[in-house]
């Protein structure tokens, strides 16, 4: 945060605020103190609600604010871990099928679970989730 005061990036500073109050809130809410996981779920949530925004944004014809939320998600994702290839994507979806022994659709949820634990933060869960969907359908 100082970093970005001292270079007078607004656009940055403001959005680094809204990540510190975002954070701040969870842990008054719940009377805890978040632990990183804690942290990175509160970041997803946060890229996902804009993401959420500008499609809305872009539908409704206002690039002005499109563009205001992309640059919010482009410094969230900074502070998120390097996001994993497609390839290691179906390696862990496959390990996880292969230990939970899941056959079919029913079993999504299952393999969902498993796969939200290992893969909290590094890829995006909807992505994850198609590919589990086809997988078993398959």
């Amino acid at each position: 945060m100082k970093t970005a005061m001292r270079a007078k990036d607004a656009a940055r500073l403001s959005t680094i605020r809204l990540i510190l109050a975002a954070i701040k809130q969870r842990e008054v809410d719940e009377r805890i103190e978040l632990d990183d996981a804690a942290v990175l779920g509160v970041l997803e949530k946060m890229i996902k609600q804009r993401r959420e925004s500008i499609a809305q944004f872009e539908k409704g014809g206002r690039q002005d604010l499109a563009n205001n939320e992309k640059a919010e998600v482009q410094v969230l994702t900074a502070y998120m871990p390097a996001q994993m290839s497609d390839a290691d994507i179906q390696k862990e979806i496959d390990s996880v099928i292969s230990a939970t022994g899941a056959a079919g659709a029913k079993d999504m949820g299952k393999v969902m679970a498993a796969l939200k634990a290992k893969l909290a933060g590094k890829a995006d869960m909807g992505k994850v989730s198609g590919l589990v969907k086809a997988k078993l359908s398959g």
